[in-house]
């Protein structure tokens, strides 16, 4: 069974927001809770190359690709660097923890990564930014 358009944009924009919000208030712990410097030295700690390249790029893109999931702006690109955002945690950090969160494994960003990659592959439906800037008009076309 097939769900109807409506329902499906609304699904779609619930994942969304709830996935932008776990990925915002990941990304605001590194930034301002834990610090740039103290995510880079968890890091280094926890053996992930470029520790501080590292630290940056997973508090930018998690900030930034969480915003843009909520507006649903950029989504395939924001999918996908926070997929591989995902994969970095999960291939430095948490695969050798097992499955289970509460011991450091796997699971939470595994979910989060496929979910990601969903959001990418699917786009974000008919209640987000990327759908109104698809239907603006092609300003491009004026002459003078």
């Amino acid at each position: 069974m097939k769900l109807p358009p409506a329902v499906r944009d609304l699904v779609l924009l619930i994942a969304r927001v709830g996935l932008g919000i776990v990925f915002v208030a990941h990304g605001w712990q590194k930034f301002h809770t834990n610090g740039l410097d103290a995510t880079a030295q968890g890091f280094e700690q926890l053996g992930v190359p470029a520790p501080t390249l590292s630290a940056y790029y997973a508090t930018g893109v998690e900030l930034l690709g969480g915003i843009a999931l909520i507006v649903g702006v950029l989504t395939p690109v924001a999918g996908l660097l926070l997929t591989l955002d995902m994969l970095g945690a999960f291939a430095f950090v948490h695969v050798s923890n097992g499955v289970f969160a509460g011991s450091g494994g796997w699971e939470l960003v595994a979910a989060l990564g496929l979910m990601s990659l969903t959001l990418a592959a699917t786009g974000a439906g008919r209640f987000s930014l990327d759908n109104v800037l698809a239907k603006a008009p092609n300003r491009s076309a004026v002459t003078a």
